[in-house]
């Protein structure tokens, strides 16, 4: 591997790994069970998977040239993470079997941290911006592109996994009943403050 590869590999974790929506999201359905912490990352890998694909396609330019395609899909996604906060603060006031009900079967973790991932608009424009820095000069750029794109996706499938199967580790800790209301308490109150900055950037903007 050569000094490229490895700085690209240390940049891309990091930004795999920085808490946002997506780590809120499969924590907080960790919490519920493996099998909804495992789905909702497996639907933030679908999602890197999708801006990867927008990335190396060029299609995110797209999102850079019309700042009001852009903004419309950054309140999308916020109303979107918003509406998890506000529905995670609900849940952690009802019964533990309830809100597990209503997470594992209407929610659909799979789908909530596809949607969670894919709406947000900065992911292929930084990987757009990011991409090309490490493609040598001279060398073909769509190979070493594809190459990067699969890194990426290789460290969301290790990491958000991981992030769900230490939560399931933790369980039975954090779905005792004053430790979950209180993990739920924390997620949901980041999950909505994240949704509120996301709604609000684009109406001030």
């Amino acid at each position: 591997m050569d000094a490229q590869l490895i700085a690209f590999t240390a940049v891309a974790a990091g930004m795999v790994a920085v808490p946002g929506a997506d780590f809120t999201v499969v924590v907080r359905n960790g919490m519920v069970s493996r099998r909804a912490g495992l789905a909702s990352a497996l639907g933030i890998v679908g999602g890197l998977l999708l801006h990867t694909a927008l990335a190396v396609a060029g299609v995110a330019a797209v999102l850079t040239a019309v700042p009001a395609l852009f903004r419309a899909l950054q309140l999308l996604g916020g109303v979107y993470v918003l509406h998890l906060g506000v529905r995670t603060l609900r849940s952690s006031g009802r019964p533990r079997e309830e809100a597990a009900e209503a997470t594992a079967g209407g929610a659909r973790p799979l789908r909530q941290g596809f949607v969670t991932n894919a709406l947000n608009p900065k992911a292929p424009i930084t990987f757009l911006s990011l991409l090309p820095q490490f493609v040598p000069a001279g060398s073909p750029a769509m190979p070493r592109t594809l190459l990067l794109a699969l890194i990426v996706v290789v460290l969301g499938l290790v990491w958000f996994p991981a992030v769900a199967l230490l939560v399931d580790r933790l369980g039975r800790w954090l779905r005792a009943p004053r430790a979950a209301r209180a993990v739920e308490a924390v997620t949901g109150t980041a999950l909505t403050v994240l949704g509120l900055v996301l709604v609000l950037e684009p109406l001030r903007s």
